[in-house]
């Protein structure tokens, strides 16, 4: 019997919510930070799918390897890949691999192999289809799957699950660096393939106040694209850590009048946007400094790497506070191992 699940296979999706539900319905599972994949294997044929269906094979060579070595032939899992460095999780060594050159691929498998951690079986060892199976019954079979194939510390591992909220707090409580949040899903419930019905995602959001260090023009309008923050080390270098962007059309203009007259470089006098962070593109560069004189104040959910991982939003500007006074400190902390989880 070979597979009766082809790629692509939609991942299931979550909604994002305020807080973890309760109740004897719910799973509660860690929120890695890495890149949705579903591996299938069907005899010596592995390929690897992302959450937008695109194959992921060519830039985790590490992985395909570690999926070919386990003992069951045939299978297709939900995880998360994920690299580790000293003993944390880094975000931006996932998007170095995304790499034309499969020489430069290789390379960065060598120096930072790549883990699969899974956390739902698709199909089991005769090529069956689980996605009918309610959820308490894919991750008994998956935790079976897991006993009789994955070994301890290798690179193709268990990711855990619990239905005690106390242990998904304990879990939410460490967000912030290997942790991207905490999932809960529903545990009767089927897989819901490309849907966001039986499964919730849950962000801790926070504060933390930045100096406006640049700003970018919005792509296609001479008006405001987004402000750049930074925040000041202990050597009183100002370092790049991320943006915002959600403002309102009706304020774009005026908000590219008010910071024009702030226009003078250097901006950031660390990390820059386009100097030596990884997190760099080539639209990176085209952004305009500031005298650093303006402080706002943004909520965030994920700091990781010296960077916010997603865009913040201002809650208000302040003027009350002074921009030296806006120091990594505010941050530290959010930046936790979580790997022994694993």
């Amino acid at each position: 019997m070979t597979l009766q699940l082809n790629a692509p296979v939609p991942p299931m999706e979550a909604k994002s919510v305020d807080e973890i539900p309760t109740g004897d319905e719910w799973q509660y599972e860690p929120k890695w930070d890495g890149f949705r994949c579903v591996a299938f294997r069907d005899g010596d044929e592995i390929y690897l799918q992302s959450k937008a269906g695109q194959p992921l094979a060519r830039y985790f060579p590490d992985v395909v390897a570690a999926l070919a070595q386990l003992s069951a032939k045939r299978f297709v899992l939900d995880g998360e890949l994920v690299i580790p460095v000293n003993g944390a999780l880094v975000f931006d060594e996932l998007q170095l691999r995304l790499h034309p050159a499969a020489s430069r691929v290789q390379k960065l498998a060598a120096a930072h192999p790549a883990m699969m951690v899974v956390f739902d079986l698709l199909a089991d060892e005769s090529g069956k289809s689980l996605l009918a199976l309610p959820l308490r019954d894919r991750r008994k079979q998956l935790e079976a799957f897991a006993a009789e194939h994955l070994k301890a510390k290798t690179a193709i591992r268990l990711s855990p699950a619990t239905t005690k909220l106390a242990a998904a707090q304990k879990w939410f409580d460490k967000v912030g660096g290997d942790l991207d949040g905490v999932m809960a899903k529903q545990i009767d419930a089927a897989y819901a393939s490309g849907e966001r019905t039986a499964m919730v995602k849950v962000k801790q959001i926070r504060t933390v106040d930045c100096v406006v260090g640049g700003f970018r023009y919005a792509s296609n309008a001479p008006v405001l694209g987004s402000l750049l923050l930074g925040l000041y080390d202990d050597g009183g270098l100002l370092h790049h850590v991320g943006f915002t962007s959600g403002f309102k059309a009706t304020e774009r203009k005026e908000l590219a009048k008010r910071f024009e007259a702030l226009k003078k470089p250097p901006g950031f006098t660390g990390n820059a946007p386009g100097g030596p962070s990884r997190w760099s593109t080539e639209r990176s560069g085209e952004w305009e400094p500031l005298d650093p004189v303006t402080v706002v104040e943004v909520t965030y959910d994920h700091f990781t790497g010296g960077r916010f991982r997603h865009g913040t939003k201002i809650l208000r500007y302040r003027q009350d506070k002074a921009p030296r006074q806006c120091t990594m400190d505010q941050v530290e902390g959010r930046e936790g191992k979580s790997l022994a989880l694993l």
